[in-house]
């Protein structure tokens, strides 16, 4: 018996050190609290971003708390409940309860998080760089050891004042967020209203700032910082939140626009060819957002007018879901963009097709004889 006993006496300190070394992490998240009427009157936090990444950090067994500068219930902006992760967020009533009662910021207590997740919005920009509790907290992972501080899109605003002692902690730090390209095609109802320009006002702190195309993913890591650059980098930048804190995240199927964000990715980079993402989308549609990858031939047409490489991708991202995506205003874009380059018979053969279907015939019809007068020329 008293063997016993020296025993256990002798272990208590070993299982002490080995509770207080594997302790389980704790990350805080956190959103704008600028946001009013789903941001119809004030713009929000994203609630696809929150999602994403409370899932990744839930599955990966992390503890989550979530703030806000004011505290108490979070307005996001408007957003499509029929994501999957929208959809499992929403039947978390844990996490419900959470975005209606989130700490404050002034009553946080740094000292009890490994890390700290910037969730973006364009919300995150007129309240997140000003808050002196936020600020305090994150500078204060920045001088501690085995720490992270990340963010994601918009979230990267909150770094732009964080000073230590008289440095910016992201002077000499690579880091990434939405970008002024992004910015100007899609940034249009909020961003003449912002404080500063995101990605201007990081470089102009010292920040090395790093991109991918607009609307793709891109994760930078750098010393103790995480960034992503988007919305679809945000499942990533949170896996690499748990990957910083010496864990490794749980496999998951990827969710279909964001698998559709990878298979943009793969053409432009010529990863894989337009052979094959045919025949992926023939086996596999219903694993993608065929109107996400449209969309995105739509603005890539509409951000390369003067580059026809980038053009020529615009166009085959467009072609490529045409067989499983009508949309009237897309094929008459297509139209114009082969008429400015002379593709004649292309552009008649989609105006003709409109005209057939009685579509936008007034506009059809205009270009359509334009294209004739071209060809009898």
């Amino acid at each position: 018996m008293k063997k016993t006993i020296l025993c256990i006496a002798l272990l208590m300190p070993v299982l002490f050190f080995a509770q207080s070394t594997d302790h389980q992490k704790k990350v805080l998240m956190v959103v704008s609290s600028y946001g009013k009427d789903m941001g119809a009157v004030r713009p929000g936090y994203e609630f696809d971003e929150f999602s994403q990444a409370y899932l990744v950090f839930k599955n990966n067994n992390l503890i989550v708390d979530v703030a806000s500068p004011k505290g108490g219930k979070v307005e996001p902006d408007n957003y499509n409940k029929e994501k999957l992760y929208n959809q499992q967020l929403l039947e978390d009533q844990k996490a419900l309860d959470v975005l209606n009662n989130t700490k404050s910021t002034a009553s946080i207590n740094a000292n009890d998080y490994d890390a700290i997740y910037i969730v973006g919005g364009k919300g995150a920009m007129f309240d997140l760089p000003f808050d002196p509790s936020l600020q305090d907290i994150i500078l204060n992972l920045f001088n501690r050891e085995n720490t992270v501080i990340a963010s994601v899109c918009h979230g990267p605003a909150v770094f732009a004042n964080v000073k230590n002692n008289d440095e910016y902690i992201i002077e000499g730090i690579a880091l990434t967020g939405f970008t002024n390209k992004e910015e100007e095609l899609f940034g249009k109802k909020w961003v003449k209203e912002f404080p500063f320009s995101l990605e201007t006002r990081l470089k102009s702190r010292g920040a090395k700032f790093e991109q991918t195309d607009f609307m793709l993913s891109k994760v930078v890591v750098s010393n103790n910082f995480v960034t992503g650059q988007n919305p679809f980098s945000t499942a990533k930048s949170a896996e690499a939140v748990v990957t910083s804190l010496g864990l490794e995240p749980v496999e998951r199927e990827f969710y279909n626009d964001e698998r559709s964000a990878y298979l943009i990715q793969d053409l432009l980079d010529n990863s894989k060819t337009l052979a094959w993402a045919e025949d992926e989308l023939a086996k596999n549609k219903t694993n993608y957002d065929i109107p996400l990858v449209a969309a995105y031939g739509y603005y890539k047409i509409l951000a390369s007018t003067e580059n026809k490489e980038e053009l020529m991708k615009g166009i085959a991202l467009v072609e490529l879901t045409s067989p499983y995506f009508f949309n009237e205003n897309l094929q008459f874009l297509l139209a114009k963009t082969y008429a400015s380059l002379d593709e004649n018979k292309k552009a008649m053969h989609i105006v003709k097709e409109l005209i057939s279907k009685e579509l936008l015939v007034e506009k059809a019809e205009e270009l359509l004889e334009k294209l004739n007068s071209k060809i009898e020329d």
